[in-house]
């Protein structure tokens, strides 16, 4: 059963309930749900989009094959994966001629992506200890971009403040260093990549999942009724009365 069409039956609901508490039983829940029809080339395209937005290759060809989806090409796939591992690997040279290698004018025509993986070169040659060649690199590459915009030299200042600290553990951008720096710089390359490939940048699967918690939430300041406590198994809680 679709969690999309799950949520639409919610919202629904929610329209027509009175004020005060309203219990629905499972069967009558069900049969609402039921109501609410979904093409299976609908859910196909839902599930394709979350493979391919998130570079699941061998599982989206396989699922291409057994659905019967329309042809994505699958090498675009590989060529952003590699981009993205090599971000989240510290690799960001790699990274950037990857990306000029897919199309040049990802970078050119995006400002700030540039910066933020220049800046991740100069967090890598900090993390490695590298202080001269940090020193260096902030200075001739980076610092010129900051003297044309103020948010970009706010940043500068806050990565080569790294260097002060022997601790970084006592620095309060510290946080820099951490992994999830590298991720957030690899979803904004990839969200890039997927943008100028015309995709869409983020996976529709998530938000209708957020979808589905906010209808949830708001109905149940409305009607008790069986509900999804689980979203791995969209399984139907019957209500406790």
């Amino acid at each position: 059963m679709s969690l999309f069409w799950i949520v639409v039956g919610q919202l629904a609901a929610i329209e027509t309930m009175s004020t005060s508490k309203k219990v629905i039983t499972r069967e009558e829940w069900e049969k609402k749900l039921d109501d609410a029809k979904v093409r299976k080339e609908d859910m196909n395209k839902l599930v394709m989009n979350f493979l391919v937005t998130e570079g699941y290759v061998e599982a989206a060809e396989k699922f291409r094959m057994e659905s019967g989806t329309e042809h994505i090409d699958l090498a675009t796939i590989t060529d952003r994966m590699a981009v993205k591992k090599a971000v989240q690997s510290g690799n960001v040279e790699d990274a950037i001629e990857k990306v000029n290698d897919l199309n040049p004018e990802i970078l050119d025509t995006n400002p700030q992506l540039f910066f933020h993986l220049q800046q991740q070169r100069l967090i890598e040659l900090i993390r490695n200890g590298k202080v001269e060649e940090a020193l260096e690199f902030a200075q001739e590459e980076l610092a010129p971009r900051g003297e044309e915009n103020q948010s970009f030299l706010e940043e500068l200042e806050r990565t080569v403040a790294l260097l002060a600290f022997e601790d970084v553990s006592n620095c309060p951008v510290g946080e820099l260093l951490d992994i999830s720096q590298r991720l957030k710089t690899a979803s904004e390359v990839n969200a890039a990549i997927l943008t100028s490939q015309s995709h869409e940048k983020d996976p529709k699967l998530p938000s209708l999942l957020k979808m589905l918690i906010w209808a949830q939430n708001q109905l149940d300041e409305k009607a008790v009724y069986p509900r999804i406590n689980d979203l791995s198994t969209a399984m139907l809680e019957d209500p406790s009365v």
